[in-house]
């Protein structure tokens, strides 16, 4: 049996962090365990079971494996601008099916490639991104700002 921290269960259910903390709380996550700071999660078929709840709305968390590729790429314009205005705002995008997220540095805990496509770009124009095979983990990382 895998285990898992709070930031892998968080990409494998596809919500955020504090929502996993939330449902580890209220001991909603099963086999979950606490070891001093670090709480370890077990996987049932690659993913954390969460336990359902009676009243209010259905959870939003995902129930089973992604199918879909990870995309990772550098948002140039938002390196120029910080280059421009002295910033340091996320460049890095993170893109999970509808799902975004803006980053400084992403580690990825698997499987991946680099594409160049200009005949074929994303969505969003770029040409060259990261490719990660699903259900790979891939952690996004801040830094704090200068």
């Amino acid at each position: 049996m895998n285990i898992v921290g709070t930031t892998e269960a968080a990409f494998l259910l596809n919500i955020s962090v504090s929502r996993v903390k939330v449902l580890l709380q209220q001991n909603r996550i099963k086999g979950a365990i606490k070891k001093g700071r670090v709480w370890k999660i077990p996987l049932y078929k690659g993913i954390p079971k969460v336990e359902r709840r009676g009243r209010g709305l259905r959870g939003t968390w995902r129930k089973r494996l992604c199918e879909k590729s990870t995309l990772i790429h550098v948002n140039k314009p938002a390196i120029d601008s910080n280059r421009k205005n002295k910033k340091n705002k996320p460049v890095i995008t993170i893109r999970q099916g509808s799902r975004k997220i803006y980053c400084h540095a992403a580690e990825i805990k698997g499987e991946c490639q680099i594409v160049y496509q200009p005949n074929n770009p994303l969505p969003c124009g770029a040409v060259v991104w990261i490719e990660v095979i699903p259900d790979t983990v891939v952690i996004p990382k801040l830094l704090k700002p200068n």
